[in-house]
């Protein structure tokens, strides 16, 4: 997929003919929007904004950011087909009337945590919840936020007539969906969509906690035992099913819409990963995924046994902590990311015992949503830049190694590793990748994968084809290392001695 320039406008009606199609990244941090070539997957143009920080975070934020992203990638008046990939798991809950109920609880938000341990106790352990859904409840899932509402804000959780997730509500909004006024006395025909029309796609339905990607069917049982009662749940499209056409005048009407996906599945796409490919991610969170044939079901919970956005399985190993790691990490340093990669590389492997145990954030795998971070192995030789940067790096390739492992026990095939994310713009990562990974890794050039992998489902919406098209990703970089095994042995032995969130 070769950049093109952000020139003019040029879609079907422009000089050359040539289909446009957009993809939308709703991420944590931001929305990106990249306009792509639906034949060829070249990038005309793209644009971005920027969402709030936090936890929670009110959808109209997500909404306000796609009109900015949309605005700065130069509209999307040219555009045939949009599919939206976005954060997974956000708790977005709307009334009878449509409006947002309260801010959506969102993937990182582990207040939850006390609600996952009670779901799993009381409806199956860990094996009920593996068998029927694919996962065991952690505080990630919308499942346990849908249960935290349920106890702490009870007024809230009985207005509740719908749920749905981050990419099913911009979908809808971009179909036309949004509030309805009690008063409205308007024909039908001029109303916003009601929530009878969400919809979502087994990719992000299988990251709910109360759809089974086996049986493709929703557990309304795990609903009502969270929200204490039914609700609307969006209707689960096929991978390429358009969901309707974007009616919202001054951004976008007349185009398709693909059923959309979460960001790890659209990200699967946007690599064009195939069965025996797994995916390292290092973003906001740390992700190894793989595509697979088979329905994965970890009793330990260490795996989260998805769908993904083709008709596959992406069974998946989340942490908490990635990326930001590294900014926390130079941070201390009082150095850039491109220092602290130089100095992490001066360091030999295994930082002579220091070790860095990243849980800054509490941690989703292992699961320990109250944990903090910590040093171990400090000493005089150790305490100094070059030793902790490199502990920062080791560790947070550690705690993805262990999720590789995880994987392979649920039976992934390991052909090719692919290396993503922003973390993967480090030099330190991908040169200490393998090293600790224990295999060579394949580096991407670096790109918006999610976005991409969302422009590449709406062309494939557009065509009604059996399988997405053929993008070609140039510039693929192969990076191997001998593997150095008393790196992962270290940590093994320091990664459960921290101390609980004061």
């Amino acid at each position: 997929m070769t950049p093109e320039g952000s020139g003019a406008p040029g879609g079907a009606g422009a000089p050359g003919g040539r289909t446009l199609v957009a993809g939308v990244d709703s991420s944590t941090q931001s929305c990106k929007v990249v306009i792509r070539d639906a034949v060829t997957g070249a990038l005309v143009r793209q644009g971005r904004a920027r969402h709030p920080d936090g936890t929670e975070c009110h959808p109209d934020h997500w909404w306000s950011a796609l009109y900015e992203a949309v605005t700065a990638a130069g509209g999307l008046d040219d555009v045939a087909a949009v599919a939206v990939g976005a954060q997974q798991h956000g708790m977005v809950v709307l009334d009878a009337d449509g409006e947002v109920v309260r801010p959506a609880l969102l993937w990182n938000d582990t207040r939850s945590a006390p609600q996952a341990q009670r779901l799993t106790r009381d409806h199956g352990g860990p094996e009920g919840w593996a068998e029927a859904v694919g996962l065991v409840p952690v505080a990630s899932f919308t499942v346990t936020k849908l249960a935290w509402l349920a106890e702490h804000e009870p007024a809230e959780a009985a207005r509740v007539a719908a749920v749905c997730l981050p990419h099913d509500w911009l979908t809808w909004r971009l179909r036309g969906g949004g509030p309805r006024q009690r008063t409205d006395d308007a024909p039908d025909s001029s109303r916003p969509l009601g929530i009878d029309a969400l919809t979502t796609d087994r990719g992000d339905a299988s990251g709910t906690g109360y759809w089974s990607p086996v049986t493709g069917e929703y557990r309304r049982d795990l609903l009502l035992a969270a929200l204490g009662h039914d609700a609307d749940l969006p209707r689960v499209l096929d991978p390429a099913e358009v969901a309707g056409t974007s009616a919202v005048p001054g951004l976008s009407t007349g185009a398709d819409l693909a059923p959309g996906t979460g960001d790890n599945m659209a990200a699967a796409l946007g690599v064009g990963a195939l069965p025996g490919d797994v995916i390292v991610s290092i973003g906001t969170s740390g992700v190894v995924s793989a595509v697979t044939d088979v329905p994965a079901r970890d009793p330990s919970g260490t795996v989260a046994g998805f769908a993904d956005a083709t008709g596959n399985y992406l069974p998946l190993v989340c942490t908490l902590n990635a990326a930001r790691v590294l900014d926390a990490t130079a941070r201390m340093l009082g150095v850039d990311l491109d220092e602290l990669s130089r100095l992490a590389l001066q360091a030999p492997p295994g930082a002579a015992g220091l070790v860095l145990v990243p849980y800054l954030e509490g941690e989703r795998t292992p699961n320990r949503p109250d944990a903090t971070g910590a040093v171990h192995g400090l000493r005089l030789e150790t305490a100094a830049p070059a030793h902790l940067a490199r502990a920062a790096v080791e560790g947070l390739l550690c705690g993805l190694a262990d999720g590789l492992d995880a994987l392979a026990a649920q039976g992934a095939r390991i052909d090719r590793v692919l290396l993503v994310g922003g973390g993967a713009r480090s030099e330190a990562v991908r040169r200490i990748a393998p090293v600790v990974l224990g295999r060579p890794v394949v580096v991407p050039p670096p790109g918006e994968y999610v976005a991409d992998g969302a422009a590449r489902q709406a062309a494939w919406a557009l065509t009604g084809s059996d399988q997405p098209p053929t993008w070609e990703v140039t510039g693929t970089e192969r990076i191997e290392a001998a593997p150095v095994p008393s790196v992962r042995e270290r940590y093994r032995e320091v990664r459960d001695l921290t101390a609980r969130r004061v």
